[in-house]
């Protein structure tokens, strides 16, 4: 916290709304946080897949391979239907990395509106920026 220079008084008051749109401000870069850290684990994700469906193709189409369905179980699978189900699962980590990319864009349009208005009305009395 700042104070301010001795005789400087604050001739902005914060309203309801103000309040209102400060809040919003910060429920939405955490909301961007917590989406920007599961991006990144699905876009980790994918590159795994990617990998591991490279290696896979090198394998004997008849031959069949381990693949892990929950943290310690898994089920054999020929090599072709593993890589008809890796294309699947890859197709859906593209999904929901897309949906994410939305969600950021969404939350970074509204915050730049906020921005906006905040900076308009309170100009270096707020500091919005990390």
């Amino acid at each position: 916290m700042e104070l301010l220079p001795e005789g400087q008084t604050n001739q902005i008051e914060v309203l309801f709304e103000d309040q209102k749109k400060i809040n919003e401000f910060s429920k939405l870069i955490h909301r961007k946080d917590l989406i920007s850290t599961n991006l990144q684990k699905q876009k980790q994700e994918k590159e795994y897949l990617e990998d591991v469906s490279l290696e896979i193709e090198l394998i004997d189409e008849d031959e069949f391979v381990n693949y892990k369905i929950t943290s310690n179980a898994f089920i054999k699978m020929k090599q072709a239907k593993l890589v008809e189900k890796l294309e699947n699962d890859g197709e859906e980590l593209d999904k929901i990395i897309d949906g994410l990319e939305n969600d950021i864009d969404e939350i970074d349009s509204r915050l730049s509106d906020l921005k906006n208005d905040l900076y308009t009305k309170f100009g270096d009395n707020i500091n919005l920026e990390r």
